[in-house]
């Protein structure tokens, strides 16, 4: 897994939020293009309804980036023991409020279904589904686990299901850790090693 691919696995609003990882230029955005926002779209089934078959535009990102920085703030408040933001409450409410979720109604043969469907473009949908996220992770209990990523320079968030997770992946900052720490050995071992000679 490379830093230019989104971190997933994490609940839909941290993984919305970790798509704003630490470069040696500042922070990126893996979001920063309708092409890219499409691809991530796609690695989250619980966006899929929200997107259908449409193609994000680029009027599309101001929402999603929108919700984006709100759940930052939020969480980041929070993951700092203090009070979030009401701007970005406010604002995760609101994005909520502008494509409400209607349970459609459908027959399909043997049960009655119920799909939930947005109205708006893509973009408010995918805001207001991600706003919904948002909301039953900050009014989850395991919200009091949330982490960040213990790796130099990494700003990844998650919420361990082992209490002794340190890294957001074991792929991406565990591995890291694990070869500095094994470099660091080795150093360790050739200056004690020049010292007694």
């Amino acid at each position: 897994m490379s830093d230019a691919e989104p971190l997933t696995g994490e609940p839909l609003a941290l993984d919305l939020v970790n798509t704003r990882p630490a470069t040696e230029d500042g922070r990126a955005d893996l979001l920063d293009t309708p092409q890219r926002l499409a691809a991530w779209v796609a690695r989250q089934p619980a966006l899929h309804v929200e997107a259908g078959d449409a193609a994000p535009t680029a009027a599309d990102l101001a929402p999603v980036h929108a919700a984006r920085e709100q759940v930052d703030a939020v969480v980041r408040a929070l993951l700092g023991g203090g009070r979030p933001p009401e701007a970005a409450l406010r604002g995760l409410t609101e994005a909520q409020r502008a494509a409400p979720a209607v349970r459609e109604l459908a027959w399909d043969g043997a049960t009655v279904t119920a799909t939930a469907r947005r109205d708006g473009g893509l973009g408010v949908r995918l805001a207001a589904r991600l706003a919904e996220a948002a909301a039953d992770l900050l009014t989850d209990p395991a919200i009091g686990r949330l982490k960040e990523c213990e790796a130099e320079g990494c700003v990844m968030l998650f919420l361990p299901a082992h209490p002794r997770r340190r890294w957001c992946s074991p792929t991406r900052c565990g591995n890291r850790a694990r070869v500095a720490r094994y470099y660091q050995r080795q150093k360790s071992r050739t200056e004690r090693s020049d010292t007694t000679n």
